[in-house]
């Protein structure tokens, strides 16, 4: 095996070498300078899994994602067989290094993935749309080599070795024909069916826009078709006006739990010069982007002293439309409404998706804000 391309100096000094893995697939790594990537992935090559369907559901128009070969995906692996792991003499892991700062690699078993050459975007015709493969790319991003811990948990340094990493991969996917959004995210704890405890979240990058993005392009062109000025913008400023519900902030970040929040705990967090996604994010924001991170995340842990289960998913505007009038925010919604209970999304909101709030969004803010930092 050796390297696809030369190492590439991204911004904070971090360097970026990938290397090809037994089966094709490419691992990319994020290094705090120059670091000799040589490893040779020794696994048996397997035979890598068909692309799924993309199929209409005619009564809403939206598209799913049909991807059957996804059910022999690794589940909850005891921390001796962990893939995200690095690579030991009792362990051939995903990660062929012995050790590693931030790596990317394309997922084993992916929902989404690279069409053949003469693949075409699905048009929504109606009853009869056909089905159309299931494009678009599925990636990990492992955090850190270490089994233990969480995002929160990071060093500072760390944090915005993986913000760099978002940023480049938003970069790169975009530029590819078949995909039109860049999506990354992370699922922590198990409630939120996390199959994987290393500290690690994902990126699927879509051939389609996904229905919540498509709704809230919808209405962030509305607004700026009515008032002239961006959505985000508006939303920000008020929440900086009103002051109940902000939780943390820098002279970058805003957080704040929003005026309408579906979930128990849920926190926005906003650059204060908006932008249409990470890769237009500039350095002097992505610098101050761990700091309010790594608050907010202990924030979240301190309200009942307990890891808190979450989805953190980070909103970007698609790749070509809506792009000066949608704007990349990190939404985290949390199910735990209390310690040994969670908020379950039932009837209303499961079949109706009309959430129902059980306690005001400011005063999940004010618990947020009453957390003792260490």
């Amino acid at each position: 095996m050796s390297a696809d391309k030369q190492p590439v100096a991204l911004t904070a000094g971090i360097i970026r070498t990938d290397r090809t893995m037994a089966d094709g697939r490419t691992i990319r790594y994020y290094d705090d300078g120059v670091v000799a990537r040589t490893a040779v992935d020794q696994r048996q090559v397997d035979a890598m899994p068909g692309i799924g369907d993309l199929r209409l559901d005619p009564l809403v128009n939206e598209w799913v994602i049909v991807a059957s070969h996804r059910q022999g995906r690794a589940f909850l692996p005891p921390k001796e067989l962990c893939p995200l792991c690095p690579t030991h003499d009792n362990l051939a892991s995903e990660i062929p290094e012995s050790s590693y700062q931030v790596a990317v690699f394309d997922n084993r078993t992916p929902a989404l993935t690279a069409p053949h050459e003469d693949f075409r975007h699905g048009v929504i015709t109606g009853f009869d749309t056909p089905d159309v493969p299931a494009a678009g790319k599925c990636e990990v991003v492992c955090y850190t080599d270490q089994h233990e811990g969480s995002f929160g948990e990071l060093s500072l340094h760390q944090i915005r070795m993986v913000m760099e990493a978002w940023r480049d991969r938003t970069r790169e996917l975009s530029t590819l024909s078949y995909i039109e959004q860049v999506f990354p995210f992370e699922n922590r704890g198990e409630e939120v069916g996390v199959t994987l405890n290393h500290p690690h979240g994902q990126i699927y990058a879509y051939s389609f826009i996904t229905p919540r993005t498509q709704n809230m392009l919808d209405v962030a062109e509305a607004h700026l078709k009515k008032t002239g000025r961006v959505l985000m913008d508006d939303i920000v400023a008020r929440e900086l006006k009103d002051e109940l519900r902000i939780v943390a902030q820098n002279s970058e970040w805003v957080a704040y739990v929003p005026y309408a929040s579906r979930y128990p705990f849920e926190i926005h967090v906003a650059p204060r010069r908006s932008v249409p996604d990470l890769a237009e994010l500039d350095d002097v924001a992505a610098d101050a982007f761990p700091e309010i991170a790594k608050e907010v995340m202990q924030r979240l842990d301190g309200v009942f002293g307990i890891q808190m289960a979450y989805i953190g998913a980070w909103h970007q505007a698609p790749v070509r439309t809506g792009r000066d009038a949608l704007r990349a925010h990190w939404q985290i919604t949390s199910v735990r409404r209390a310690p040994g209970k969670l908020k379950y999304l039932a009837g209303s909101e499961s079949a109706m998706n009309a959430f129902v709030m059980d306690m005001k969004p400011e005063q999940s803010a004010g618990q947020l804000r009453d957390v003792k930092l260490k």
